[in-house]
């Protein structure tokens, strides 16, 4: 059977988010934040309809994730080292000797080890079958460092 690819790739599914990470075991960077642009392609076969995918609610679950996450702290709460706790309003994260305090509606908790692969992760949220890409923005010129997929 014949597969079929779709590209969806909008000005508007791009969001930017605050997260720190940890390395070499007992490091940790500073809170800092990435602007991120979402592409997401799907492949598979045409459906009854002659559609790879409903583009429409594929569209509208790609907005729905950026939309939770744009000026968001996204933090990790599976890390070994790093603690989140949510206490009603706010949200404490611990590492070591460093603590920080956020309004719980400014935060994404996700069941990650690391926020360096957040995007990835993302993908375990949708509920489309599609293979997409992530990818971050760096630096002046733009440049499209991919991080993940979407699947």
């Amino acid at each position: 059977m014949p597969e079929f690819r779709v590209c969806l790739e909008k000005d508007n599914l791009v969001f930017s988010a605050a997260h720190f990470i940890t390395f070499n075991g007992d490091v940790c960077e500073s809170l800092h934040g990435h602007n991120y642009r979402v592409k997401c392609e799907v492949v598979g076969p045409l459906d009854e309809n002659g559609y790879v995918v409903d583009f429409i609610a594929l569209r509208d679950a790609l907005v729905e994730i950026v939309g939770t996450l744009d000026h968001r702290v996204v933090l990790p709460s599976q890390h070994s080292m790093i603690k989140v706790a949510q206490d009603g309003e706010e949200v404490l994260v611990t590492f070591r000797e460093k603590r920080w305090v956020f309004p719980a509606d400014n935060c994404v908790m996700l069941p990650i080890a690391n926020t360096t692969r957040f995007p990835s992760s993302l993908s375990r949220s949708t509920k489309t079958e599609a293979n997409g890409e992530w990818s971050k923005s760096t630096g002046n010129r733009g440049t499209k460092q991919r991080l993940g997929k979407l699947s």
